[in-house]
């Protein structure tokens, strides 16, 4: 599952950078083809929800400890 989840992370990462350039007209679907440009887009939506429902167990700040709510870190 550790490999699923760093596949996942950067294809959030490159999701997430491909909106703000979106922004300047410069993102993914400006430049290929719109074969390509859909399965980019079908892979980050389907990696969005792989993190949605095994989140919880990848991560280690969203662990609850002593049955209390999970710590904000620094907040």
């Amino acid at each position: 599952m550790k490999g699923l989840h760093k596949v996942t992370f950067i294809l959030l990462v490159i999701g997430g950078l491909n909106w703000g350039l979106e922004v300047f007209v410069v993102g993914v679907g400006s430049f290929l083809p719109s074969s390509i440009a859909t399965l980019i887009y079908v892979l980050v939506g389907l990696s969005a929800l792989v993190e949605i429902f095994t989140h919880k167990g990848n991560c280690k700040e969203c662990e609850v400890k002593g049955g209390g709510a999970p710590s904000m870190g620094g907040m």
